[in-house]
């Protein structure tokens, strides 16, 4: 990719192109080589019985981020192998920001890395850490 504004872009279209992630209201805030940030908005229905962020929900941010961080380097050809999150305190809060960046990129696997963040009165909490293996495809392959 050539530069901020197109990854940024390319980021966006991919992220509009899965139903999961309209219904989840996921938003690319920023996307450079190698590094991306996403926004959840919080929802009631996002919530678990203690009403704090699903861990499947904090496993959903951390996988897409670390995914999109892969596309930037690799391309839009990759598709997680594994991934893993540590969930570090609850998470509350009135958005949620997902930061993940490359840690090495290989020809046919990328590792990455993520940290997310629960957000309330402009306070951001570390919630949750997590890593994701992506494998690199080509497509119709």
């Amino acid at each position: 990719m050539t530069n901020v504004q197109d990854v940024h872009a390319q980021l966006r279209v991919i992220n509009q192109s899965a139903a999961f992630n309209r219904w989840c209201g996921l938003e690319v805030k920023s996307a450079s080589a190698g590094q991306v940030e996403l926004i959840l908005p919080w929802r009631a229905e996002f919530g678990q019985y203690s009403g704090f962020l699903h861990a499947g929900l904090i496993g959903t941010l951390i996988d897409t981020a670390c995914g999109f961080a892969a596309v930037t380097v690799a391309g839009p050809g990759v598709l997680a192998a594994h991934f893993s999150v540590n969930c570090l305190r609850p998470a509350q809060g009135e958005h949620f920001i997902a930061r993940a960046r490359v840690v090495r990129a290989g020809k046919t696997q990328v590792f990455t890395a993520c940290e997310l963040f629960a957000v309330a009165s402009q306070e951001e909490k570390l919630v949750a850490t997590g890593e994701a293996l992506l494998s690199v495809f080509k497509a119709g392959g």
